[in-house]
């Protein structure tokens, strides 16, 4: 049986896989941890996951990091990974354009669903159904505004079983991507896309090195997501004007940050929070937000940094 936050609380939020390779490291890692559990403990009620990575260092801190939520928006992350790599393979072009249309299938018995513009973050895509729009900039829209539209077009193009099959094969092996946005008969049978922070984590890693793609597709995919328009989680703890290339995602009571940060003059790191529980939203942006200054803290102290 998987292990549950809940069922896990006493053993400090399942805090797992630390390292560091000195003592300066292990004090600053200790206050590190008592930190961020304390904090998501200051949130009655609330349920949380956090997985950071040092690219500068090696290190890395998992909090919870195995435990299943509910993907929302983060899917979008292996969903775009697919269409990268489709393209690379020659089964489709960035450039080439695909009729947009508002009709997709539920995998549950397959009769049609539409989506609402009014639920969407983007709803501009909404003009340009019955158009054909380039697979660019499909992409483009469901990272930086996080267009459900644009989402469920690009996978009813490249299919979600490849996208989850995409992630297994980097080392994502408990991500699950089953279907598009908004299949309410999938939600309500419990058909959901999942996620851990571990494997967010793994996700990013594999772009930031250029493992999942090409390097000329992995700098594009970079790019896009230090585009996000959404910045009020991770970014919002770390000093003004420091790039971020990330992907929130949020339904009630849920809302999550994965993302790649790049410190001035050292390698980047990455870190991962995901919520759920809280039915604040502030609530919830607060606590990632404060995760995320913590583990800046951490991460840019000279005596970490310095002790390779």
């Amino acid at each position: 049986m998987r292990p549950t936050l809940r069922s896990l609380a006493a053993a400090s939020l399942l805090v797992t896989g630390v390292t560091a390779r000195s003592a300066a490291q292990q004090s600053s890692f200790a206050t590190l941890v008592a930190r961020v559990t304390d904090r998501i403990r200051a949130v009655p009620g609330a349920e949380a996951a956090v997985s950071y990575r040092d690219l500068a260092t090696g290190d890395s801190l998992d909090i919870g990091a195995d435990v299943d939520f509910h993907a929302a928006s983060t899917m979008k992350i292996p969903v775009m990974l697919e269409v990268l790599r489709a393209a690379e393979a020659g089964r489709l072009q960035l450039d080439q354009g695909i009729l947009l249309v508002n009709q997709f299938h539920s995998i549950v018995d397959g009769s049609p669903y539409s989506l609402d513009a009014g639920e969407d973050s983007d709803s501009s895509m909404y003009a340009r159904v019955g158009q054909r729009v380039p697979v660019r900039e499909l992409l483009e829209r469901m990272i930086v505004r996080s267009s459900n539209l644009a989402t469920n077009a690009l996978i009813a193009l490249v299919g979600a079983d490849r996208a989850n099959a995409t992630a297994h094969a980097l080392g994502a092996s408990r991500i699950r991507v089953l279907r598009g946005v908004e299949d309410g008969k999938a939600y309500a049978a419990g058909m959901n896309n999942t996620t851990t922070s571990a494997d967010l984590a793994i996700l990013l890693l594999r772009i930031e090195r250029n493992e999942a793609l090409s390097a000329e597709s992995a700098r594009l995919m970079r790019e896009i997501l230090l585009r996000q328009e959404f910045n009020d989680e991770i970014p919002a703890g770390v000093p003004k004007g420091t790039p971020v290339a990330h992907k929130t995602g949020s339904i009630t009571a849920t809302l999550h940050d994965a993302a790649i940060i790049y410190p001035s003059g050292r390698p980047p790191y990455v870190l991962v929070v995901l919520t759920r529980k809280i039915p604040s939203d502030t609530t919830a942006r607060a606590l990632i937000a404060d995760i995320s200054r913590l583990v800046w803290t951490h991460a840019t102290t000279p005596a970490v940094v310095g002790a390779r």
